[in-house]
Parts: C-alpha cells; sequence; structure tokens
C-alpha cells in the first residue's frame, strides 16, 4: 500500500541544541534503514519549512502507523496521512 505522508516539525525552542541533535541522529539512521527496506520509498524537502513530504510502501495502515509512531520526532510532528492507488492511465510499471 502506497502512502503520502506530510510532516512538519515543531521542534520546541527550548529544548537543549544537544537533545535536539540527539534526536535527529536517532531520526534520521531510522529514516535511512526504512529506506533501505523499501519502506520509505521517497522524501522530499518541503522549500522554507521543517516539513517533508514522504512516500511510503507498506503493507497495512497499522504498518505505517507503527513506523510513524517510531520516529524519534513523532512528538514534535503534525502529520498528515493520505492513502494512494494506481491511477489507470500511469504508464509506470513500478508505482503500485
Amino acid at each position: 500500500m502506497l502512502f503520502h505522508v506530510r510532516m512538519d516539525v515543531h521542534i520546541p525552542l527550548d529544548m537543549p541544541a544537544e537533545q535536539a541533535a540527539e534526536i535527529k541522529a536517532v531520526e534520521k539512521a531510522y529514516s535511512q534503514d526504512l529506506q533501505r527496506q523499501g519502506k520509505w520509498r521517497h522524501i522530499w524537502r518541503v522549500t522554507g519549512q521543517y516539513s517533508n513530504i514522504s512516500i511510503f510502501d507498506v503493507a497495512s495502515n497499522e504498518e505505517l502507523h507503527t513506523i510513524l509512531q517510531g520516529l524519534p520526532l513523532y512528538p514534535y510532528m503534525d502529520v498528515e496521512v493520505m492513502a494512494l492507488n494506481r491511477h489507470p492511465s500511469s504508464v509506470r510499471d513500478d508505482d503500485s
């Protein structure tokens, strides 16, 4: 199942810089592992914002939910999820 996910990050301004840096490092490792597994297929930064647009390819809603809640920055995020379906006019074979 494919999902379009927008994540807007709002790290508290009073969080110590060292703590924020540690959370970001763990988040990066977690997300890159999911990318290598093929579950996090694409990630794009939203220009001028601490946000990203990502495409996930997972087996179920529950799997996506678990992945998102596992993100170290999740407590500081607003997340918007949209389920995607292959368009019948698509010429690509790999977008299912």
